[in-house]
């Protein structure tokens, strides 16, 4: 199945999430591991993410001051 160019699929490889969070590939690893990441999907080897869901991950994580705790 091809995808015109500027139709965007929905999932992300983990490369391409980190570069839409501004974080190195390896970080979303860490988070995989510890459970403390984005939701994903494997098929496979391979580890997909959707775009919305690391956005929403990312606001869950909003702050007011460096000494506040999870909402």
């Amino acid at each position: 199945m091809s995808h015109p160019a500027s139709e965007q699929l929905p999932y992300l490889r983990t490369a391409e999430a980190a570069a839409l969070l501004r974080l190195s590939p390896r970080t979303l690893e860490k988070h995989r591991v510890h459970g403390t990441g984005p939701t994903y999907r494997k098929v496979g080897g391979t580890v997909l993410y959707v775009a919305d869901e690391l956005i929403g991950w990312v606001e869950a994580s909003r702050r007011t001051s460096t000494g506040e705790g999870p909402r």
